[in-house]
């Protein structure tokens, strides 16, 4: 295993899934310099889940030089059985974790995201470069290939209620602006809300952030915790290397998921304010100008 100073670790958050639907992203992991990953498994009866893990991960780390040399110098994958306190809380298990292992790095990331390993080394060689940076994301992109707008400015409640209750054509010019489709993003940007599907963290940021907030169950965690990072570090959307999102959009086909979203995000305006939002304005403006334009 590298030293300490160098330890990345990573967690996904798993709800009724079966090993193929994160696959994928095991995999991604596996073939990048990741020490330690973290499975947190909020089913409520996955009890062969534990034994495909680890089946999986002697196949398939047995199987290339590169990855048996992996798994001799310390690698570790862990299966953690936790009750469902929600996404941003089943990750603050693994991010109490990777703080007692010591770890500089620390990926929360969906089960249905993938990448090559080109990603998180450039992500790790860029924060060695700018301490100032807390957080980070990748381009993100569909299957298909068309890009994901998960690069936002923080919302205001029409900017929310709009997409869920309005018709596009009328949201549509709004939806354009907090979505910063014209940075066209191509270009590496500070910005405040940054999706949880993929969130790099400097460890160390979290002794002043603090963790996930739990009092979100699902949905908000990554508006609330781009927010707090973004006022004392750089949450920097980065363009250079992509990775994919499946995306499945669950609250609009779930009318459970309706309702945990609906309520969440009702919660992350009473926290931060409604239609009175100073901070929200100002750091709105600032990525107005960064842009340069007139969102």
């Amino acid at each position: 295993m590298r030293s300490l100073l160098y330890m990345t670790t990573a967690s996904i958050v798993t709800y009724n899934h079966h090993l193929l639907d994160f696959e994928p992203v095991l995999r991604s992991l596996f073939a990048s310099p990741v020490d330690t990953i973290f499975v947190i498994d909020h089913s409520d009866d996955m009890m062969d889940l534990k034994q495909e893990l680890q089946e999986f991960a002697e196949r398939v780390l047995c199987g290339e030089p590169e990855l048996k040399l992996k798994a001799e110098h310390g690698f570790q994958l862990i299966y953690i059985p936790h009750e469902n306190n929600g996404y941003g809380g089943g990750h603050n298990v693994a991010l109490k974790e990777a703080q007692k292992l010591g770890s500089k790095y620390h990926l929360v990331v969906n089960p249905d995201v993938w990448f090559g390993p080109e990603v998180i080394p450039s992500l790790i060689e860029y924060m060695d470069a700018h301490e100032e940076v807390g957080q980070m994301m990748p381009k993100v992109m569909y299957p298909n290939g068309n890009i994901q707008r998960l690069a936002k400015m923080l919302p205001t409640p029409l900017d929310i209620i709009g997409r869920f209750c309005l018709p596009n054509f009328i949201i549509k010019r709004r939806n354009a602006k907090y979505e910063l489709c014209q940075s066209g993003f191509t270009k590496t940007m500070n910005v405040p809300y940054l999706s949880g599907c993929f969130m790099f963290f400097r460890m160390s940021a979290f002794d002043e952030v603090g963790l996930f907030d739990e009092h979100f169950f699902m949905y908000a965690e990554d508006i609330d915790m781009t927010r707090r990072m973004h006022q004392k570090y750089s949450t920097l959307y980065y363009p250079k290397v992509t990775i994919y999102h499946t995306f499945t959009r669950g609250s609009r086909k779930s009318l459970r998921l309706w309702r945990i979203h609906v309520v969440n995000i009702f919660l992350y305006f009473n926290k931060w304010g409604w239609w009175r939002d100073a901070e929200r304005k100002e750091i709105n403006e600032n990525v107005k100008r960064q842009i340069g334009g007139a969102l």
